[in-house]
């Protein structure tokens, strides 16, 4: 993994004998947190109550986007002075608590928005709450009297205030607890609302939804549901009072579990899943890695624990992060702000901090001085089924790409209506491929999509589907299925807010579409049966889609459905009732390239008779896979599919 040329200025030498795989250990990770800590003074506001970031300002307002700065960078300063216990040589404490005294004062011309008028300074109260209590003889027990009580009386305007059944329960948990520790007002009522809700979003294998209602599966599993639970049990005086030994019990437990299936979603140069919203916060995803050597939790070896989290940080400061300013952007390998959801501010990548609460841990914690092992994907081909989001984990040694089968994620209620959410409800995602995020594509699916374009050409979207299954079969064959009634949309002229999720709109009844993915080493085999209400007199065009592929240079195409970089080659090979194919590509529609290419299969006729069309889907390096596609035997609602090394596999569509 050797970076490109400057890429490591500034950084320790590497050192291969702690750190086989990523040459990185604790030197790196504190010179990178300290210039990235460095780079952002420039930024502080006279009195130092904001961190006004250069970019495009959020839905909230600069007044909200400054002190968005102010709190998620104090994160990353307080787990720095946290594992120096204390010793802080550039004033960073003198700096924040100057800061502090500005934002509580009302009279200040910095004065923070309150969280019981501003909702996003409910999110940011619990960041400053939360290093408050985590740096408390450095920090709160030295400030005066007056600001301290200045910042009780703004973080109090929590107490009673309502918040969303989601992530969000816990920043109010976290506050709270913290004004219970220094003598302020609380809610034990409101704790234990916080707590319910919490346990209604937990799901099979440690996962959680983002929403109870939901399936709303993404890094927030990670980087929210599962730090701050562990966190709180350890950093306040809750055990045996609000968080009972068996609660925190539970609560490792899940991590432990999500943790075995969350190594096995890191490719093997560190890139974590392109799925779900706020990925602008990057590296936040190696949170809960951390949080696992940090709380004593789970079965993973600290070695792994760093290795993992160490390359999913180098991957990013291999590809531009931070900038040449030295700060974090609104993007993923550089600056792209329409991947940025309303909420996102020039502040906001900065929850990146969670991705670095290793430094909280001091240099002879194991964590550090184990030697690295290898991801998963490193020690040999990866196949799994992850139940809870309805995922089919594929990943291949020689490439090093994790791709993931989707048929339960759609950040919606079954029945729902409304676009597909680009992050959301497409059938594959992967650790070097994104959806198109703008752009015509944006809502009308392509990629990994099954369609049905109606007279004008519009695409049918799938929110709402239902999912069946997810399993493993015998003879290394994974399978799984969703389906239902599918709809055109007409989105809203106001959508409203975006908060990653599909768009509202008028819609109008399409098909029943039923999907199939059946996945061996690493390709899939998709099945597709769509059923109208009445019989068609025009002919029907139903489109398949395969992964899209980005690059700074327009990617190579055909012949058929293919798409070329220099790293990567998607295809899809027609197996039935398919016979189109070609490849669209469009310009500036994602983050990883100026270039993105979408390989596609299509009728050109009459859907067959019973509806069913099938092809092979493949994301590989830049050679074809060598496997032939299985033969398909079709009966009535039944597919058989024999491989040409004999294996055979009944399939019920």
């Amino acid at each position: 993994m050797t970076p490109p040329p400057g890429e490591s200025a500034g950084l320790p030498p590497e050192d291969r004998t702690t750190s086989p795989h990523t040459g990185w250990t604790r030197a790196h990770w504190a010179a990178l947190a300290d210039g990235l800590l460095t780079a952002v003074d420039r930024h502080r506001s006279p009195r130092g109550a904001r961190v006004d970031l250069p970019g495009p300002a959020s839905g909230h307002g600069p007044d909200s986007d400054g002190l968005e700065g102010f709190a998620r960078t104090f994160l990353l300063a307080g787990f720095r002075i946290l594992g120096e216990r204390g010793a802080d040589p550039t004033g960073l404490l003198e700096r924040y608590a100057a800061g502090l005294a500005a934002g509580t004062d009302p009279a200040s011309p910095e004065a923070w928005p309150r969280p019981d008028r501003l909702g996003q300074a409910k999110v940011e109260a619990a960041s400053i709450a939360l290093i408050l209590q985590l740096t408390r003889p450095w920090l709160w027990d030295r400030l005066d009297d007056a600001v301290r009580h200045r910042t009780v009386d703004w973080l109090a305007t929590v107490v009673g205030q309502p918040y969303p059944p989601i992530n969000w329960v816990w920043f109010r948990v976290v506050v709270e607890s913290f004004l219970r520790e220094v003598g302020g007002p609380w809610s034990a009522a409101d704790i234990e609302e916080d707590l319910a809700v919490h346990a209604r979003l937990r799901r099979p294998g440690g996962w959680l939804s983002d929403g109870a209602d939901q399936r709303a599966y993404d890094h927030y599993t990670g980087w929210a549901l599962h730090l701050y639970p562990l966190l709180w049990a350890r950093a306040f005086d809750v055990t045996g009072t609000l968080c009972p030994p068996a609660l925190r019990q539970t609560w490792a437990d899940d991590l432990g579990r999500y943790l075995h299936d969350a190594v096995h979603l890191i490719g093997a140069d560190g890139s974590p899943l392109l799925q779900g919203r706020s990925l602008i916060y990057r590296f936040a995803s190696a949170a809960p890695l951390w949080t696992a050597a940090y709380t004593d939790v789970g079965e993973l070896p600290p070695g792994l624990l760093r290795r993992a989290a160490s390359g999913t940080l180098r991957h990013f400061t291999e590809h531009g992060v931070p900038d040449r300013d030295g700060l974090l952007t609104l993007g993923w390998h550089h600056a792209w702000p329409p991947m940025k959801q309303s909420y996102s501010g020039p502040g906001s990548p900065y929850w990146a901090a969670k991705g670095m609460l290793g430094l909280a841990l001091p240099a002879d914690h194991p964590v550090w001085t184990a030697p690295e092992e290898p991801l998963p994907v490193e020690r040999g081909d990866v196949q799994r089924v992850i139940e809870a989001p309805g995922w089919l984990v594929s990943g291949r040694r020689d490439d090093g790409v994790i791709t993931v089968v989707n048929h339960g994620t759609d950040h919606a209620a079954p029945g729902a209506g409304g676009t597909d959410a680009p992050l959301y409800a497409r059938l594959g995602y992967s650790t070097a491929t994104v959806p198109p995020l703008t752009g015509p594509t944006s809502r009308a699916p392509l990629d990994n999509a099954v369609v049905v374009l109606d007279q004008e050409g519009r695409a049918t979207h799938r929110t709402g589907f239902t999912h069946h299954y997810a399993r493993a079969e015998a003879g290394g064959v994974l399978l799984a299925a969703s389906g239902g009634r599918t709809h055109w949309v007409e989105p809203a002229a106001d959508a409203g807010p975006d908060h990653g999720s599909g768009h509202p709109g008028t819609t109008t009844r399409g098909p029943v579409v039923t999907v199939v993915s059946v996945v061996r080493d690493g390709v899939e085999v998709r099945l597709a049966r769509v059923v109208f209400d009445e019989p068609q007199e025009r002919p029907v065009t139903v489109r398949l889609g395969g992964w899209p592929l980005a690059a700074a240079d327009r990617p190579t195409t055909g012949p058929g459905a293919l798409a070329r970089t220099d790293r990567l080659r998607s295809t899809l090979h027609p197996l039935r009732g398919l016979d189109r194919a070609g490849v669209t590509v469009v310009r500036d529609a994602g983050p990883l390239g100026g270039w993105t290419a979408i390989p596609w299969l299509a009728t050109g006729g009459r859907l067959p008779a019973d509806g069913l069309v099938a092809a092979r889907v493949t994301l590989t390096g830049t050679e074809e896979h060598p496997h032939e596609p299985p033969e398909l035997l079709v009966a009535v609602e039944r597919v058989t599919l024999r491989w040409p090394d004999g294996h055979r596999l009944d399939v019920t569509i």
